[in-house]
């Protein structure tokens, strides 16, 4: 991406420890409008801990986050949506036994001037945002139990930008999902890059990687070990930087790479 363009995120220096324990160590990383960055590195690499710090989960030790160049004050999930930051977690906690119209506005519902629910002007709204994330989605009426994997993944990601969401953090979007339904949350995330939101993705499966992200960022041991553009890296040099902490010629070496001699 453009260094002269104004990242949607940064994420500078940012500490955070339990117990004595680094989680995540003077991390730094950025998402500029319309791209996927990956987030990789083995369980307890710190990936997840710190876009936990950034969706207010957690409260960080150290370092600034920035939201479109200014400086965000993020102490909670309230906050992080306010910055217009949703995360759209792997189990995508959506409410199984209503329909698609009623889990865009679960807990946000629209009512009447006579204070009773406004199914028609809900439904007509979540007919607007789905047709513009997946036009073949048509089954507004059914409870989304009923829906596939993917298309519960739209609900999810409608659910999230209805409140004009920017920046989308997407915990393993495609896991247990078959072929098919893999290829549809792509469709969904080119989507959302056409419509100028970012997006950090993670996950553990790096050819999906390598199909949605434009560049990926690697930790390992609680520190940034460097990043890179996909098209610059090969899937095996990626794999060296999360299992070694080596970073390749393609990539910019964060405080985490492995020191050569």
């Amino acid at each position: 991406m453009s260094e002269n363009r104004t990242p949607l995120v940064e994420m500078r220096n940012v500490s955070i420890s339990f117990g004595g324990i680094h989680a995540v160590d003077d991390a730094s990383i950025d998402l500029f409008p319309g791209e996927v960055v990956a987030l990789l590195g083995h369980n307890g690499a710190g990936k997840s801990t710190l876009i936990k710090i950034l969706s207010g989960a957690y409260k960080r030790d150290n370092g600034d986050i920035l939201v479109r160049g200014d400086f965000a004050d993020i102490n909670n999930p309230r906050d992080a949506k306010k910055y217009g930051i949703e995360t759209i977690y792997q189990t995508l906690a959506v409410a199984d036994n209503v329909d698609a119209a009623a889990n865009l506005y679960l807990g946000r519902e629209l009512r009447t001037a006579w204070g009773t629910l406004d199914d028609v002007a809900m439904e007509a709204k979540a007919r607007e945002v789905m047709g513009r994330l997946n036009p073949n989605f048509q089954r507004f009426k059914e409870p989304v139990k009923a829906l596939s994997g993917g298309q519960r993944q739209s609900v999810a990601i409608a659910r999230a930008i209805l409140f004009d969401a920017q920046i989308l953090i997407m915990d393993e979007p495609t896991a247990a999902l078959g072929p098919q339904e893999t290829a549809q949350v792509g469709e969904l995330i080119q989507q959302l890059k056409k419509d100028g939101i970012g997006i950090f993705l993670i996950s553990h499966d790096i050819h999906d990687v390598f199909d949605l992200a434009d560049r990926v960022f690697v930790m390992k041991n609680g520190r940034v070990v460097g990043h890179a553009r996909t098209e610059d890296v090969t899937k095996d040099e990626v794999l060296g930087m999360i299992i070694l902490g080596k970073c390749p010629p393609g990539a910019v070496p964060g405080p985490g790479a492995m020191q050569t001699a």
